[in-house]
């Protein structure tokens, strides 16, 4: 029998684990309390880029930002989690971060820490980002969609996914899927190991 419907849409999707800084390079720290952190990054059909970081592990040994508590810190401050996007031959990214608050920030660069412009322009023309956060038997996930205005204008983009831990004690662990430099540092281009093509393909 031949099938007549349309093809399944395949949709350009990528899991990556992110890990801790060396400890041993910044003085030392406690054990982490996270036994797992996935980060997901996948293309929308109606455009845009869809992020999903799964924790789990001892959360309750985080200070997890939450949605009635208002903060003015920047939110890379505090448990966050993070994106870097760039176009493959340009020097240009954005910076996003996503508080479990529900809260975001974006940013442009123009080239390595060259900071740009906040994305808040591009945020009165595109439709809102939605940012879900679920919190059950030790796991903790965040998904964000990004619309297409937010996003480096090409189809096919460098990725760095990474995440900030904010324990307790208030010490701070840095997660990424590389760690290029001395220092942890997320907008090292180096530690953006992946790359992903928007444009959707058909089986």
């Amino acid at each position: 029998m031949i099938s007549n419907s349309a093809p399944t849409p395949k949709i350009p999707a990528i899991t990556v684990g992110l890990y801790p800084f060396d400890p041993s390079l910044v003085g030392g720290n406690a054990p982490s309390a996270v036994s797992t952190l996935l980060a997901t990054i996948s293309a929308r059909p109606e455009g845009g880029v869809r992020f999903v970081f799964t924790l789990e592990g001892r959360i309750e040994s985080l200070r997890i930002p939450e949605a009635d508590v208002p903060s003015t810190d920047p939110l890379w401050q505090h448990t966050c989690f993070e994106a870097f996007l760039a176009a493959p031959d340009r020097e240009g990214y954005c910076e996003y971060n996503f508080s479990p608050a529900g809260t975001w920030a974006a940013y442009r660069f123009r080239r390595y820490r060259e900071f740009a412009h906040t994305l808040d322009e591009e945020a009165l023309i595109a439709s809102p980002v939605i940012t879900t956060t679920t919190r059950r038997n030790g796991v903790l996930t965040l998904e964000a969609d990004m619309p297409p205005a937010f996003l480096p204008s090409s189809p096919i983009l460098r990725a760095g996914l990474a995440a900030v831990l904010e324990y307790g004690d208030g010490h701070l662990e840095y997660r990424a899927i590389h760690h290029p430099a001395e220092r942890p540092d997320f907008h090292h281009a180096s530690g953006w190991a992946l790359l992903l093509d928007t444009r959707m393909t058909s089986q």
